[in-house]
This record gives structure tokens, sequence and C-alpha cells, in this order.
């Protein structure tokens, strides 16, 4: 499998290369140069596979021989060490749990495929690389990355987040760790700390002295095994007989691409919804066309404040830059933060579920599609991080009912460890410092 750049100004790469790489020489995010369905034989036989020999099916086109078959179905297995489930919240509309992992997120699946690939191109000492993975976060990306690279050899990690926007406990995931994982703590949005993680990819003088590579869903490796959890939801609810629609919280808008990139594979999925906060670049566009990013606004729905969404692009991509397309596949809308606490309401009081702002949103958008939908569907939204992550903005009687699973509480007492940085510069004079200092 060969990775072209989304700005073709740059020459096709492996997969290994586009891994390590995380981003092309001319700005541009890779994408896969062949997308192959899966036989109808796969989905016909579905039901009878375990989740391992599923996601092989599903990624080995796209690792190609780089990765053999024993080795990879060995990653997939480590990575795959969590469940998946689905909860009726009310008739026809489910909830995905998708953070059920080490990190209580659903970026816990893309984070240990990409460190687990990583480790396996270093694994042979006389070409192994000392790779340093710089990684922007709006919330769980940094926790999920921290974990999964966590003493991964030959792998150092530095997460920029920015101050006073995530969670006390997402801070805590992201910067309590040590060892080969460091955090730079940014005045500024999640645009300026993915801007800075950007700049620095492209930076010569990092050539010979540092090898970059990212953790954002911008990197292949973080972005195409989150197809994985579409195809286990389709295997549970085959046997219903309805149309699925998948609702996804979005910010940065990889994890709805991987749905994309499922349904391009073959699996039947009807339609997609994106929900958004004030952030709703892409609803608007949906709307109008007209494609406008702006600085990003703090929400309490944290993980998705960005404002210039960088795998949107590769949506485009998909629907070959075609608007009409598009929307015959997706559907978006966008929620303020009062709308998003009456949601969290609602689910609690009538549904007796709790969910996390960025799941709230996910409801409001699949229910309100559903509303003005005749079809007999069935939807799934997706709830991507557990909601004791987000006390601090949770009604606070619904916070109190949440139960403070055993690895959040072996952090709280943590002692939080992280530089502060505001501008480019500070992050390059940190990097090169780092560096000598090695």
């Amino acid at each position: 499998m060969k990775y072209f750049s989304l700005n073709h100004k740059a020459a096709e790469v492996s997969f290994k290369e586009a891994v390590v790489r995380g981003l092309a020489p001319d700005k541009g995010l890779y994408f896969p140069s062949e997308i192959t369905p899966l036989p109808s034989s796969f989905f016909d036989a579905i039901e009878s596979l375990d989740p391992v020999t599923i996601a092989y099916e599903v990624i080995h086109q796209f690792v190609g021989n780089e990765i053999s078959e024993v080795d990879l179905k060995q990653i997939l297995a480590d990575v795959l060490s969590f469940d998946f489930p689905l909860v009726e919240v009310e008739e026809n509309v489910l909830a995905l749990e998708l953070y059920h992992g080490p990190t209580l997120a659903f970026k816990d699946v893309g984070a240990r495929f990409m460190a687990r690939c990583l480790g396996h191109f270093n694994k042979d000492a006389e070409t192994a690389e000392q790779v340093t993975v710089l990684v922007a976060t709006s919330g769980d990306t940094g926790g999920a990355v921290a974990s999964g690279f966590y003493e991964v050899p030959g792998v150092d990690v530095v997460i920029l987040y920015p101050s006073g926007k995530v969670s006390d406990i997402q801070e805590k995931q992201l910067t309590t760790l040590g060892k080969n994982i460091a955090a730079l703590e940014v005045t500024g949005t999640f645009d300026d700390c993915q801007e800075m993680v950007k700049q620095a990819f492209l930076d010569p003088d990092f050539l010979g002295r540092r090898k970059l590579t990212s953790a954002n869903s911008i990197n292949v490796a973080r972005w195409l095994p989150q197809m994985f959890y579409f195809f286990f939801t389709y295997k549970q609810l085959k046997s219903k007989g309805k149309d699925l629609v998948f609702s996804v919280p979005s910010g940065n808008f990889g994890n709805i691409c991987a749905g994309m990139m499922a349904q391009r594979l073959g699996l039947p999925i009807k339609h997609f919804v994106t929900g958004t906060n004030a952030n709703n670049i892409v609803p608007r566009y949906l709307n109008t066309g007209v494609y406008d990013p702006k600085p990003s606004v703090a929400t309490i729905s944290n993980a998705m404040d960005v404002g210039a969404p960088s795998n949107f692009i590769r949506i485009q991509e998909l629907y070959e830059n075609d608007r009409a397309r598009l929307r015959q596949h997706l559907s978006g809308f966008s929620y303020s933060d009062d709308e998003t606490r009456a949601a969290l309401e609602h689910l609690y009081s009538e549904r007796k579920y709790i969910a996390d702002p960025h799941g709230a949103i996910g409801y409001l958008a699949l229910t309100e599609y559903m509303a003005v939908s005749e079809e007999n569907i069935m939807g799934v939204f997706l709830e991507t991080a557990h909601p004791v992550k987000f006390i601090d903005v949770i009604p606070k009687h619904i916070s109190e009912a949440i139960e403070i699973p055993k690895s959040i509480q072996s952090i709280l007492t943590k002692t939080k460890k992280a530089d502060k940085i505001s501008t480019y510069a500070e992050l390059k004079q940190y990097l090169l410092k780092e560096t000598t200092a090695k």
C-alpha cells in the first residue's frame, strides 16, 4: 500500500513511512492510494468472526506486507483487549460506549495501534530510530497517547495542551506518567497547539537532530483503526434488520472520517450525523457551502473545541470534493452548552443514562436527524469518553452519581509535571534542548 499527500506535492510513501512521518513534507495529510471494498462473504459471516479477525480483515490492506499476518494479529489482540458495549437508551437509539480502555476514551484504540506499530518497526536494533511523537490535544488524545506509548522502546512523547481548557482528570492523565512522556502547557487554544506541531514537522532545523511524528488523527495509524468499532457495532446489530445511522460527536473529524472509510469498504451504514458544539465549521459548510475555519471557542465539550478540523480534507477526498454527494451521506448539527446540559439532564432523568458532554451532543444530533427521517432506521451515537472526566462541567446531581473508576482514583493524588510555553520558538528551544541533553 502506498500513501499520497492530499496536497499532491510530495512523493508517495509506504505505510511505515506515513506512520513515522505523520505529515507529508508538503504539509498534506497522507491518504491511501487504493481502497478495496471487502468481499460480501466477509459481511455474510461477520457474526461468527472474533474481533481480531474482523480488525485484521479491515486493516491489513492498509498495512500491506510491512507487518506480517502473525505480528499484525498480535498487535490487534493487544489493542483490542477491552469491550465496546452497546447500551439501549430508548427505542431504536443506542449508545456505543468507547471508553472502556485504559484511559477511558475512544482514542485508546488508535493510540495503542500506532504505538505498537512504531514499536514493531523499532524492534530491530540495527535499523531502529529514536522517534519523538509530538502531539496536540484538546482533551482525550493526550491521555490516550501517553498511555499507549508509555515505555515503548525508541519513542519519546511530547504532548501540547491548551492551558485551562482540558478537564482536571484529562490533565492528570497526560502530565503524571513521566519517563518517556513529557507535557507542555500552552498559553492558547488547541488550534495554537496543533499549528505548533505542524510547524515543527516542517522545520528543517530538526533534520538529522530529532525525528518527529504525530499521534493526532492526522497520522494514518491513529486514524484508520477507528474503523474497527463501526464493524463491531454492525456485527451486533446485523440481525435487527434495520438501516444503521451513526451519530459521531466531532472536533477534528478523524473518528467520523474513519466511519466513512468503513462505509467505503462496504460496511452497510445508511447515514452519518455529525454533532458539534459552538465550533460548527462543518455543519455550517454542509448547510451553506462555505468552509470557513475560525479560532476555536471554549465549551464544556472541550475535546471538540477545534476551529480548523484537520481531517475534514480526508472526508472531502472520499467524496471528491462534491458537497452534494457528501450531503447524501452526512448531516450536521451544532449545539450550545445550555442545550448540551439539557441533554445530559434528559438522559439522566428520563432515560437513566449518564452521558458525557460529547456523547450528549451525539445524542442530540441523532434524535434531531431521526425526528425527520421516515426510514426504518436504528441510530447509534458514540459515547467517546467516560463521564468521570467531565465531573467539573456535568450538573452536580449527575456527577455525584458517577462512580470513579480505579484507574482514575490512582492518578488523582499524583503531581502534575508540565512546562509552560506560549510560542513556537519556545517549543523549538525545548525540543532542541532535550535532544542535546540526550
